[in-house]
């Protein structure tokens, strides 16, 4: 297949912080936002903020007005108005009719039992999806098939990528993920799918969050070379976990963020940042102008998780 050559250009940097409105903002989202704005803003680059609503079973009232407020109470700022996911399903449908156009998606009836039913009868590894629809087409009108999913097929290359704290990374779709899902039976656009619309509808120059997510990394990249896209720079800091190994998530019931000196210098020490004591500075402006000006992405560490006292 031939794919369409683009790429930024003179775009200059452009980050953003796209937490799920499913509960208060915790320990955990504030060092992705922390991140990925201190990297912004280290460059002169524009951070944007992102509510990632597309699941709308998972949403809790009023809680992106809770997160917006948090982060405003942190120090953080960011440049244009707040998107939401839920404002751009015209975007998410135009990018499966390319995608269809392609014939690279099918439709999947496939259950979670008839799939691990067949999986257990083949020699493919466990949660790799075996390809048993792959021979069924998809219609362009997805409004059409309410009983099946959308699977994205995809190739034997590697898709490998380099990112600014963990390395390279590489990944073989056909042998560790299996053609993917991009629209659910329960007519949900997929999130690998909609934060690759997102990020380019925002020309999104640079993602830095969570490790949880550096192996859904190809599958985007994957994406947004189908549709033409260019490819983002990545980045993925550790993840905070407890004493029990468990990492902080609205899941595991971690409690909000408390906005004080002392938790913003616990964060950047966190992300392996030269700071002072809390002492060092009068208030939350001191941090936030210190940080932004020796922030250096090269001392985040380069793990998977790490402790932290909660």
């Amino acid at each position: 297949m031939t794919l369409k050559k683009t790429n930024f250009g003179k775009i200059k940097y452009r980050g953003r912080f796209a937490p799920s409105p499913s509960g208060e903002l915790h320990f955990g989202s504030l060092l992705a936002a922390m991140a990925s704005y201190a990297d912004a803003r280290h460059f002169n680059g524009q951070w944007l903020l992102r509510i990632d609503d597309i699941d709308q079973a998972r949403v809790v009232a009023d809680s992106d007005q809770h997160i917006l407020s948090t982060l405003e109470q942190c120090g953080f700022e960011w440049d244009e108005s707040v998107s939401y996911q839920s404002q751009n399903l015209k975007h998410y449908k135009m990018a499966l009719k390319e995608l269809h156009q392609l014939t690279v998606t099918y439709l999947c009836s496939c259950s979670r039992k008839q799939i691990q039913a067949a999986l257990e009868n083949s020699h493919i590894k466990n949660g790799i999806y075996p390809g048993t629809c792959r021979h069924k087409t998809s219609q362009a009108d997805h409004q059409q098939n309410r009983d099946h999913a959308i699977r994205l097929k995809v190739s034997a290359d590697e898709v490998c990528f380099v990112d600014l704290i963990q390395g390279e990374y590489s990944q073989n779709l056909q042998q560790d993920i299996g053609d993917f899902i991009i629209y659910r039976k329960d007519q949900v656009f997929s999130y690998q799918l909609s934060v690759v619309i997102d990020d380019f509808q925002s020309q999104i120059t640079h993602i830095v969050r969570g490790y949880d997510l550096l192996d859904s990394t190809p599958r985007q990249i994957y994406l947004q070379q189908l549709l033409g896209y260019p490819v983002a720079q990545y980045a993925h800091i550790p993840l905070a976990v407890t004493e029990e190994n468990l990492k902080l998530s609205k899941l595991s019931q971690a409690k909000k963020v408390d906005c004080n000196l002392e938790t913003l210098v616990q964060a950047a020490r966190f992300l392996g940042q030269n700071t002072l004591d809390t002492k060092d500075f009068d208030n939350k402006s001191d941090f936030w102008q210190y940080l932004v000006t020796n922030w250096d992405i090269n001392k985040v560490p380069r793990m998977e998780k790490q402790m932290i006292m909660v």
